[in-house]
């Protein structure tokens, strides 16, 4: 698997994240599994299989938080660069041909949230913004055509 990039802040909180299902949350599933089979009879006991099936989802989860963390390649914020976008770079652009400037930070799949101006490097727009420069156009391709977006600023 390729090294993901991601910021520390992000690769801080999902190692927090896989630690608090390690210890945690397999205790909770744990704690249900005994509980069920308390009930007798496993062949027919609906809590026993819902608790395993809670269980199988719990360590999938584990297993792709921990795969996520071992490919990930931490940017430390001194090495952001504020000439061209890259992770964790805090980005102002505006739709050509609109007055409308939006701000975003460039992050991880993990760690992205449109609402909270978080934009994944993988998604259209920030695949697309990357290793561009302050007053670069660069286009997008979207159900609705293709958008263009002028680079205004960057910076940490």
């Amino acid at each position: 698997m390729a090294k993901k990039q991601m910021s520390r802040e992000g690769y801080e909180k999902l190692v927090q994240e896989l630690d608090d299902l390690k210890i945690n949350k397999r205790k909770e599933v744990a704690q249900k599994l005994k509980e069920a089979r308390s009930y007798g009879d496993l062949s027919e006991n609906a809590e026993y299989d819902e608790a395993k099936n809670e269980q199988a989802i719990l360590e999938a989860q584990i297993a792709e938080l921990q795969n996520t963390i071992d490919n990930a390649e931490v940017v430390e914020d001194s090495n952001v660069s504020v000439d061209e976008i890259g992770m964790s770079s805090v980005i102002k652009i505006r739709r050509v041909g609109s007055d409308k400037v939006e701000t975003f930070t460039i992050v991880g799949t993990n760690h992205a949230d449109v609402k909270e101006g978080k934009l994944s490097d993988e998604s259209p727009i920030g695949k697309a913004a990357l290793h561009k420069k302050v007053g670069d156009i660069f286009i997008v391709e979207a159900p609705a055509g293709e958008l263009q977006f002028e680079v205004l600023e960057i910076s940490k």
